[in-house]
């Protein structure tokens, strides 16, 4: 792989994201960048397996630098908790979904943010379904809807946190908007061309 302008910026943006997002203090739980940084990873990194990897990695060295704060006191949030690989799993997803962004718009990228939220819903509460994950439904049809029932509170609503809703709509719109919008930002004024490697 040659390394070279657009491919360093692309994976400068997703460490950003996926490191700072975190230090916001008391941030909206489900306002995070890993569903846009798979997204874009997927629309604009032309060699599928870099596009797989960059989104991991740069979660995994936020996460090794978030737990190293959290052992030392200095956060008290987790780089690392139980069932985290299944996140790993459904961005891997998110990043094969992004493949089909081919054409970047705004109403492109909306629209795959939305959808990428409804995949990351759907996906992750069948897997507690089926793992248990702390909410034990029985393995029926009725088990399901009701795992999804007790998602939709994680998913419809956050809570208000210092005035702010959270909610995973919004802060996947945001963050696309953010890693998309600054992309294409950068990208123009360094000149690079899209789809990287």
């Amino acid at each position: 792989m040659k390394l070279n302008k657009s491919l360093l910026l692309a994976f400068g943006l997703l460490i950003l994201a996926a490191s700072l997002y975190r230090a916001w203090p008391e941030r909206p739980y489900g306002f995070t960048p890993q569903i846009a940084m798979a997204l874009l990873a997927g629309a604009v990194i032309k060699d599928k397996k870099w596009a797989v990897i960059l989104p991991l990695v740069s979660m995994l060295l936020s996460d090794v630098f978030y737990h190293f704060l959290f052992l030392n006191g200095m956060s008290t949030i987790p780089g690392f908790y139980e069932g985290q690989w299944l996140n790993y799993i459904l961005i891997c997803g998110l990043t094969f979904f992004g493949f089909l962004l081919r054409k970047i718009s705004v109403l492109r990228v909306a629209a795959f943010s939305m959808s990428g939220s409804i995949l990351f819903f759907l996906t992750s509460n069948f897997a507690v379904w089926v793992g248990g994950g702390g909410f034990v439904r029985p393995k029926t049809f009725e088990g399901l809807m009701m795992c999804y029932a007790d998602g939709l509170a994680f998913f419809r609503d956050y809570g208000l946190v210092n005035g702010f809703y959270g909610n995973l709509f919004l802060g996947d719109l945001f963050f696309c908007g953010l890693l998309f919008g600054s992309y294409a930002l950068l990208s123009s004024r360094l000149g690079v061309r899209r789809g990287i490697a």
